[in-house]
């Protein structure tokens, strides 16, 4: 059902955030929602230093608390309007910290062949450095640098980025852990993946990179060991999109395993959740793959890590929806399911700010400060590159229904895939489902106890299925206080039918503004307010929180299914246009005025 409530001050009351009221890390059995980034780059990553980032770790942190700190490009200052709840900074293992060192003349790392062109004023000698460095990483095997990959001098680099972290950790008000990124892209395909460790006691002298092995299973493996010496962590993978199909591998994995039960294991011990859109775009489907999806060509950055700005020839095995369904296949077929995701949102920031608000979006490299370079790309940028950059993305959230702010709190969260993933937005969405579910909302503690007394919440797996009942579900969105009203509540379900065939449908379970279907069966648009002339938009359509509970008509207890659900926002202006408008710059016609932002729960499986 709608609900047409639109006081700011109840929707306070109905999911009541305590991340800026505790003062200290007190627990909530019914678990708040926290927002926060874990794919985080600073000039500490290769690639930020060489494309105009001038900060470090710590300044990263201090943008997620609130605080204002230098800019690349132009030199415009950034600052978040509201700080974050959590922040993981995660350069890259690779040749992590080495870069800067080039402008340091005490460093033997200055004395490198490239220092010059990587730190002198010339952007053509700095991107050709950076084509030069990448493309040994990128080869197989690697071929390492000796300098800039050095062991000791990983090791002295990294002990500084968790000494930083910890630095920065204030229980029950912001929330830190030491990450990094593994690195692996091989022939410029896109299997990368964010490593972060519940808490520094037992980190190793320094982090296992793509420079090591380019195999996710070497990866998997290594993190077993780092498990078994007590050191908890779990490894997040993005932009599938990026991965020509390697992602979610479909026979066989880029590291040469077969689709067993074995590899599922290893894959879901150590990776409990997906990165479903950030900068580089929105991994959750594409057109191809689900052309009935008329809200699937959201946000669609479609290349490979190419320096030539190839688009992947390959979509099934890089898009998230595909994989979940494909993923009960495989276990209906004894072979494990290796593809049981929950969700997030995500930044891939490298200037150490996620600016994730659409309206205060500063880029994702240094040089992207300076709007005429976002949106016409620095002088002498090839066009093709020019227009990858204006198709990235503002950038996502991580929320994460956690007891309390904490480590502890944050990674158990993400552990159990009590996670949903927004594309900017901080709109909080739950989800719960069970077979004798009775709640109608999700907004008041008894009705949160009732549920997960009864159901599971998302990120769970249903029991077997009762004789002659269907699972039914109960969500629940509420808008972020400021920002955009809602459209609506759709629920996207995948199943494998009685010929082992993959299946989906959309269903539209709660509508906006009281509308109806037509006749047709279609639903009516939500309408759209945006005024491109002035970037504006305003909340005189939707509501400002949908919630509603859902039984699925067309359920058959002897099949395995996936459920998620994804909620839309009212159209709302796109940072280009945003860019456009403020600096009196032409708008591209390349990417859209407006565009409909979102938030996607973690699925929840059933399994007959």
């Amino acid at each position: 059902m709608g609900n047409t409530l639109r006081h700011t001050v109840l929707l306070a009351l109905v999911f009541a955030t305590h991340a800026q009221a505790q003062s200290g890390p007190t627990e909530n059995p019914l678990k708040d929602a926290y927002f926060g980034n874990l794919h985080v780059h600073t000039g500490w990553s290769f690639d930020g230093y060489i494309n105009g980032s001038i900060t470090g770790p710590d300044d990263a942190y201090r943008w997620a608390k609130g605080e204002a700190i230098p800019g690349g490009g132009d030199g415009t200052p950034l600052q978040i309007k509201v700080p974050l709840d959590w922040y993981i900074v995660s350069d890259h293992a690779e040749y992590l910290g080495a870069l800067p060192l080039m402008a340091d003349p005490d460093s033997p790392v200055s004395k490198h062949p490239l220092a010059a062109d990587v730190t002198g004023d010339d952007p053509a000698k700095s991107f050709a450095a950076y084509g030069t460095i990448s493309d040994g990483m990128y080869s197989s095997p690697p071929d390492v640098d000796p300098i800039l990959g050095d062991p000791e001098l990983a090791k002295s680099i990294w002990s500084k980025v968790v000494k930083i972290a910890d630095s920065h950790y204030e229980p029950g008000k912001f929330t830190t852990m030491a990450g990094y990124e593994w690195t692996s892209a091989p022939d410029w395909r896109n299997i990368h993946r964010i490593v972060i460790f519940r808490d520094s006691a037992k980190v190793p002298e320094a982090p296992f990179s793509a420079l090591d092995s380019n195999r996710p299973e070497d990866l998997w493996r290594w993190m077993d060991q780092q498990r078994a010496a007590g050191n908890d962590l779990l490894a997040v993978p993005h932009n599938g999109n990026a991965s020509d199909g390697i992602m979610f591998p479909i026979e066989r994995s880029y590291g040469g395993s077969t689709l067993n039960a074995e590899y599922a294991a290893a894959r879901m011990r150590n990776e409990p959740v997906f990165e479903l859109t950030q900068i580089k775009g929105t991994s959750e489907t594409h057109p191809t793959l689900f052309p009935n999806d008329e809200f699937g060509n959201f946000e669609l950055w479609d290349y490979t890590l190419a320096p030539t700005a190839t688009p992947p020839e390959h979509k099934r095995g890089g898009y998230a929806r595909e994989a979940i369904i494909r993923g009960l296949k495989l276990q209906s077929e004894g072979n494990g399911n290796p593809f049981k995701y929950g969700f997030i949102g995500d930044s891939d920031t490298h200037n150490s700010a996620s600016t994730v608000e659409e309206d205060n979006y500063s880029g994702k490299f240094g040089f992207e400060n300076d709007p005429k370079h976002r949106l016409q790309g620095p002088p002498g940028t090839p066009p093709e590159a020019a227009r990858q950059v204006r198709q990235f993305s503002s950038g996502g959230l991580a929320g994460v229904w956690a007891t309390s702010n904490t480590r502890d709190g944050i990674f158990e969260a993400i552990k159990r895939k009590e996670t949903f993933a927004t594309s900017g937005p901080r709109l909080k969405v739950r989800l719960f489902a069970g077979f004798d579910l009775g709640v109608a909302s999700l907004g008041a503690d008894k009705n949160l106890q009732q549920a997960y007394k009864e159901g599971v919440p998302m990120g769970g797996d249903l029991a077997t299925a009762p004789k002659g009942k269907a699972p039914t579900f109960a969500v629940h969105a509420v808008k972020e206080v400021d920002g955009a009203n809602l459209d609506r509540i759709q629920m996207i379900k995948g199943w494998i039918d009685k010929d082992g065939e993959q299946r989906s449908r959309i269903y539209d379970i709660a509508l906006s503004d009281g509308r109806k279907p037509g006749p047709d069966g279609k639903i009516p648009p939500v309408g759209n307010t945006v005024k491109e002339s002035d970037a504006t938009y305003t909340n005189a359509i939707g509501d400002t929180q949908l919630y509603t509970t859902w039984t699925d008509p067309d359920f058959d207890a002897s099949l395995p299914a996936v459920y998620y659900a994804r909620v839309l926002q009212i159209p709302t202006p796109r940072w280009s246009t945003y860019d456009a408008v403020r600096h009196g710059l032409k708008r591209p016609t390349d990417v859209p005025v407006s565009i409909q932002e979102r938030a996607w729960t973690s699925p929840v499986w059933y399994t007959p």
